[in-house]
């Protein structure tokens, strides 16, 4: 069974990455995809976020990673993904997700959409929270990897100087 975990991964935080670890174990194989938002300024590129990600998981030899965009169900069924994966780090977490999950199941029925529920190290991460450590000078080991981490400080320090 194949299966999709979509998001923007801007940038992979370790939340991101345990819940790969975990879907890659329950799956034949999995896809992660980074979807791209017009109405989002990401700090990093599409293939920026997939390179990253790639080195992050080379380790996983049945995870991809691939860039799409439009509608996710719409990815899935081209990659024959027969479920999408979804990390949940809170009850508002759940409520959106739930929002996208039936307007998902209304268009493509035969998708279904499994949650995986946060470890409590991670269930305070995001990529936002990331990106504000990040730009305010902060430690950055608990949350991402040590090559995003650098990445991250890299563009900070950056757009600092301009």
């Amino acid at each position: 069974m194949i299966a999709l975990y979509p998001g923007s991964f801007d940038p992979v935080t370790y939340g991101h990455l345990d819940i790969i670890e975990r879907a890659s174990q329950l799956f034949d194989k999995l896809i992660i995809v980074i979807m791209e938002n017009d109405e989002k300024k990401p700090a990093f590129s599409s293939s920026q976020r997939k390179e990253l990600l790639e080195k992050c998981i080379s380790h996983l030899p049945n995870v991809s990673v691939k860039v799409g965009s439009g509608l996710t169900v719409d990815f899935a069924r081209e990659h024959n993904c027969q479920v999408l994966i979804r990390g949940v780090r809170a009850v508002s977490d759940y409520e959106y997700e739930m929002q996208l999950a039936t307007a998902n199941m209304t268009l493509q029925p035969d998708i279904e959409t499994i949650f995986l529920l946060a470890r409590p190290q991670y269930s305070f991460l995001s990529s936002s929270t990331a990106k504000t450590i990040a730009k305010n000078g902060g430690d950055l080991s608990k949350f991402v990897p040590e090559i995003v981490a650098e990445k991250l400080t890299e563009i900070y320090k950056i757009s600092e100087g301009n």
